[in-house]
């Protein structure tokens, strides 16, 4: 017995008509981010990349500068990043040990140069790195707050360079993105999509030029305050136990009308964000969710796009050539991230592997629905 000629043909049709569909979004959707992408070729500055932003303008005294790092279980991190961060020339260093358990004491009592303060105990409500932000910002004596993670490493000139574009733009926050290191191939799988996920969805141009909080960002791991700015906005006290906090301070200061300004952290600030699988999965499932509005479906829906995107265009185009457009576009993408971030060109080729990669990261932000555990704590 055969089936009814007319209903296959319908049948045939609706998946032609769904195929062309999702061709055409996944195209869109490329095709959006390779606009802004390409924008912020041209346009999303490096830091003291122009000439002359090595100091402050003549004629205007440099401000007092606290440069502050709170730091939890670096006892890995601190003997190579702690000295590049002594040797920027602030006016006081300040380190807060925030509990640590591990030999992270005893690295800060033996360095030369630092103010080391003991944290006060985590009060309910607070984020760890919230609380312990807030006790920097309150023994500091600088103008300028420019908070560090204890793993980003400066380089000679770096902190001459972030105080000069303060003054250069007239900003009260600039936060920079580091260059990642990435050493295991989870790490190089996941991590460089901070740098597409920047400067494919937020066109620098308008971060000035438009008031909407949405079209504002900021990266916890450098952010650097005019110390009435960050009281403007209430400081980290003003989002206590938020773990996406570098993000919305940078809402909250934009509805405020604090001027904002983002850079790349080219050559002058580097780090090894995550150290290993386990920890890429952990630091990401942490905040994904969070960034993602705290819509379980809104982060499901995002990460069903991107790997439609990035990864499903590589076996679709066996059925239809026209898959390998999208396919090579994604490659493009990819590459040209990896050269405006400074990365090597080479990764560009494990893109289509990255969502892939994410499915983990998904899966344990949604277990665990917005609760995590990182650095011996876990927050509900």
């Amino acid at each position: 017995m055969t089936g009814d000629p007319a209903a296959a043909a319908a049948t045939a049709g609706l998946a032609a008509t769904v195929f062309a569909a999702g061709f055409w979004l996944v195209a869109a959707f490329l095709a959006a981010q390779g606009a802004v992408l390409l924008l912020n070729l041209l346009a999303f500055p490096v830091l003291g990349a122009r000439a002359g932003r090595a100091g402050v303008a003549p004629g205007r005294q440099r401000p007092r500068v606290s440069l502050l790092v709170p730091a939890r279980n670096e006892a890995e991190t601190l003997p190579t990043t702690l000295p590049t961060v002594l040797a920027q020339g602030a006016d006081e260093v300040l380190v807060l040990d925030d509990g640590s358990t591990d030999a992270t004491p005893a690295i800060l009592a033996a360095a030369d140069g630092p103010r080391v303060l003991s944290g006060a105990p985590l009060p309910a409500g607070w984020s760890g790195k919230n609380w312990a932000c807030h006790q920097l910002a309150r023994a500091a004596t600088g103008d300028v707050l420019v908070f560090t993670d204890a793993d980003v490493a400066w380089h000679p000139g770096a902190l001459d360079r972030v105080v000069a574009e303060l003054d250069a733009t007239g900003a009260g926050l600039l936060s920079a993105w580091p260059r990642q290191r990435c050493v295991t191939l989870g790490e190089r799988l996941v991590v460089p999509l901070v740098d597409l996920l920047l400067l494919a969805n937020l066109p620098h141009p308008l971060v000035r030029a438009l008031p909407f909080a949405s079209l504002a960002g900021a990266n916890g791991q450098l952010m650097a305050w005019r110390r009435e700015a960050y009281e403007r906005v209430g400081g980290h006290a003003a989002l206590p136990g938020e773990v996406l906090e570098d993000v919305r301070l940078a809402h909250r200061a934009k509805r405020l009308g604090v001027p904002l300004t983002l850079r790349l952290g080219g050559p002058w600030v580097e780090t090894r964000m995550y150290r290993g699988w386990a920890e890429v999965v952990g630091g990401f499932g942490k905040n994904v969710l969070a960034a993602a509005g705290g819509s379980p479906i809104a982060l499901v829906g995002l990460w069903l796009l991107n790997l439609a995107a990035y990864t499903l265009p590589w076996l679709l185009a066996w059925w239809d050539p026209r898959w390998w457009t999208l396919a090579g576009a994604g490659l493009l993408l990819r590459l040209a991230s990896n050269l405006k971030a400074g990365r090597a060109a080479w990764e560009a080729v494990l893109q289509p592997f990255g969502p892939v990669a994410l499915t983990a990261i998904v899966a344990r932000a949604l277990a665990r629905r917005g609760g995590y555990a990182w650095k011996g704590r876990s927050y509900p």
